[in-house]
């Protein structure tokens, strides 16, 4: 299985990183766009967004739009709470870490007070739609999601050529309710959270 995951890997993360800059300008748009008109992220009062490496969805305009609304926004940190999720006031507080991936500096972490009402939007490399998602294969947002419980709200952004029609699933693997793409939104209903 694990044999099969990274060919897949492979196969999605060279695609992605060939993309022409206008193209992906356009997909971010239309996938902000869609994740703004979201309910699930209207009613939320708070989000949990991740700094995007190697032509991941953007986050900084939900990120922008969530804090301008006054909803609690929170990314991952290596040094984080439990979850590993921290609270962050501005996109300035993001600073290059462990890999140059932004991380915030400083901030207090997301707790169980905060997961009413929380949408986790996930970076993935593969999703299929039953919402299983293939990571990166350092299992962290396996683990912090299922720190997280069933309750939090869960949406991939991905670009649409990502979906595929299944991925093989192992037992620690955290599902997704929602993938949205620069064409859809697709519910899943096959892959809850353990």
């Amino acid at each position: 299985m694990r044999d099969q995951k990274q060919s897949l890997r492979e196969k999605v993360l060279l695609r992605r990183k060939t993309l022409a800059p206008a193209e992906l300008a356009g997909w971010h748009r239309a996938i902000e766009a869609r994740v703004l008109s979201l309910p699930a992220y209207n009613r939320s009062r708070s989000v949990a967004l991740y700094s995007p490496i190697g032509n991941e969805v953007e986050t900084a305009g939900i990120c922008d739009h969530a804090l301008n609304s006054g909803k609690a926004v929170f990314y991952p940190s290596s040094g984080g709470g439990a979850t590993g999720w921290v609270r962050v006031d501005s996109r300035r507080r993001l600073l290059a870490q462990n890999g140059g991936i932004p991380e915030p500096a400083g901030g207090a972490p997301l707790v169980e007070g905060d997961f009413e009402g929380l949408v986790v939007f996930l970076p993935g490399v593969a999703f299929d739609s039953a919402g299983h998602r293939l990571g990166r294969g350092r299992g962290w947002y396996d683990r912090a999601l299922a720190g997280l419980g069933s309750g939090p709200e869960r949406v991939a952004l991905a670009f649409e050529f990502q979906i595929v029609e299944s991925l093989p699933v192992e037992d620690w693997d955290q599902g997704v309710h929602q993938i949205i793409t620069e064409k859809r939104i697709i519910r899943c209903f096959g892959a809850a959270p353990h």
